[in-house]
């Protein structure tokens, strides 16, 4: 299991968003500085050198970091008729491989080489910004009925990385809520919802409070009995 590529954007116009965007991410070299941004709203990108333009809806503690998976990148391509999709091409700050990144649990900490520890919060829910960037024909659905969406991580622990550096999972929980399950839930199968809390705190803030308020209109614990 290995970092690719650390990948970093800079604002630029976008024709699909009212303001600037930092989503055409591209790989760079030498040693990355990844750190808590500091809270939603606040805070950016906890990558060195990253731009998050839009601070109401990106970055911030709880989606510090955006890893994606070279091997999904890869089906993609193959659905998308042989398009080339380099790293990066998804907005991931993290291109990684060897790790199920969608499969990942909710809480799942890794070590990256000997820098920061990073622990995965929730999927990225595709947006307007990223369907113009992709510029495939239906893409928001596309993306959302594919269920891998890639996780967003917190820092646990600074540190700096480099590209090629091995990622270590130290913490792996008990439980068995996936970033593609808690994607779903918030997305296509909110019945799915009472099972997130399982994960607890380790949740995303936002989610936390979504499946708490699911359990308290609709009466069901985290069995979804």
């Amino acid at each position: 299991m290995k970092l690719l590529t650390v990948n970093v954007g800079i604002p630029r116009p976008s024709a699909h968003s009212d303001a600037p965007t930092g989503i055409d991410k591209q790989p760079v070299e030498g040693p990355v500085r990844i750190a808590d941004p500091g809270a939603k709203g606040i805070g950016g990108s906890g990558v060195g050198g990253d731009a998050v333009c839009d601070l109401r809806h990106h970055g911030g503690s709880d989606q510090a970091v955006y890893a994606f998976a070279r091997e999904e990148l890869d089906g993609w391509e193959r659905l998308l008729g042989g398009r080339a999709l380099p790293n990066g091409a998804f907005g991931e700050n993290l291109t990684t491989l060897g790790i199920d990144v969608s499969g990942a649990r909710i809480g799942e900490r890794w070590r990256i080489g000997s820098g920061p520890v990073l622990e995965v919060t929730s999927g990225r829910i595709p947006c307007r910004t990223f369907a113009g960037h992709v510029g495939e024909k239906g893409w928001v659905r596309r993306f959302t009925e594919a269920a891998a969406p890639g996780a967003y991580l917190r820092v646990i622990e600074p540190g700096t990385v480099h590209a090629g550096d091995p990622v270590e999972i130290v913490h792996r929980p008990d439980h068995d809520i996936t970033v593609a399950l808690q994607f779903r839930a918030v997305t296509t199968e909110r019945d799915l919802l009472p099972r997130l809390l399982a994960a607890g705190d380790a949740l995303h803030p936002e989610t936390l409070r979504k499946a708490r308020a699911y359990v308290e209109e609709h009466g069901r614990g985290p069995s979804g009995a």
